[in-house]
């Protein structure tokens, strides 16, 4: 019998996560949701940063650049999944609707293939519920 597959991506992350812990053991009970209830706006002040007036003072506005990142994370298809969950938080805050976004992750099915497509549809389909609670 065969060994089982490995998951390259899942052993690399472990690796940077050891390496890291070794550079700071306090980082070895990290937890991200204890950053966010430390700063509560980090994201917003970092998407403000990046989306916002604070370098992007003309052309597209924050939310096209939202939808934008959407369709780009989306054609990278699972790898993405981190970041399609916040760029989709980030587009509900920003106004978009969920049949806006629904139709920006179809029409990614061309460039990045079905199960891409579905696979970012079950995140939408979770980031929706969240921010309807």
């Amino acid at each position: 019998m065969s060994e089982p597959t490995k998951n390259p991506f899942a052993e690399m992350m472990a690796q940077a996560q050891d390496m890291a812990q070794a550079f700071n053991p306090a980082l070895r009970s990290f937890d991200p949701k204890e950053m966010e209830a430390l700063w509560p706006t980090l994201s917003r002040d970092a998407m403000e940063l990046w989306f916002g007036k604070t370098m992007n003072r003309d052309g597209l506005d924050a939310r096209t650049r939202l939808m934008v990142t959407l369709a780009a994370l989306v054609a990278l298809g699972a790898q993405a999944e981190p970041q399609i969950r916040l760029t989709l938080r980030h587009l509900r805050e920003a106004g978009a609707t969920e049949r806006e976004i629904t139709e920006v992750i179809w029409q990614m099915s061309m460039f990045g293939g079905l199960p891409a497509m579905q696979k970012a549809l079950g995140i939408a389909q979770d980031v929706f519920a969240e921010t309807r609670e």
